[in-house]
């Protein structure tokens, strides 16, 4: 899927346990502008929704499935569906404006997600509209994926 980038994160391991960097300035371009982090209860999904203009980093620790269509209509891979199942190995994917995204908690545990958007949520000071549109209510959309 054009723009897309998925891939599982390198471990540092040592006896304490383990420590993987998500992003680095001489790897990736991507710039963050804002984090969150969010536990997703076994079984549960957040969206799907897409953005006009932001960009997401998740990084996914706990096992996920990842839902993701491209819906815009200038791009290589519009029409494309993919559905990616993350390992115990936190994974990061970096989802660009138009790709409508979900995901499930598909493990046997809570699921923790940090994200790392391009543009702030609400823009500066939270007064701007918010970059979505949704499709977890829309009983027509191709998007749903529903609990």
């Amino acid at each position: 899927m054009e723009g897309l980038e998925v891939k599982e994160l390198g471990l540092h391991k040592d006896q304490r346990g383990w420590l993987a960097e998500i992003l680095r300035d001489d790897q990736n371009p991507f710039r963050p502008v804002m984090s969150y982090l969010s536990m997703t209860n076994l079984g549960y999904s957040r969206g799907p929704h897409e953005h006009k203009e932001q960009t997401d980093c998740f990084c996914f620790v706990g096992r996920f499935r990842i839902y993701l269509w491209d819906n815009r209509d200038n791009s290589s891979t519009y029409g494309e569906h993919k559905i990616i199942d993350t390992s115990d190995i936190p994974t990061m994917a970096i989802v660009p404006p138009g790709i409508v995204h979900a995901y499930r908690n598909i493990g046997s545990v809570q699921g923790l997600v940090i994200n790392l958007p391009d543009k702030l949520y609400g823009g500066w000071g939270k007064t701007e509209d918010i970059d979505e549109i949704r499709y977890e209510d829309d009983p027509e959309s191709p998007f749903r994926i529903g609990d």
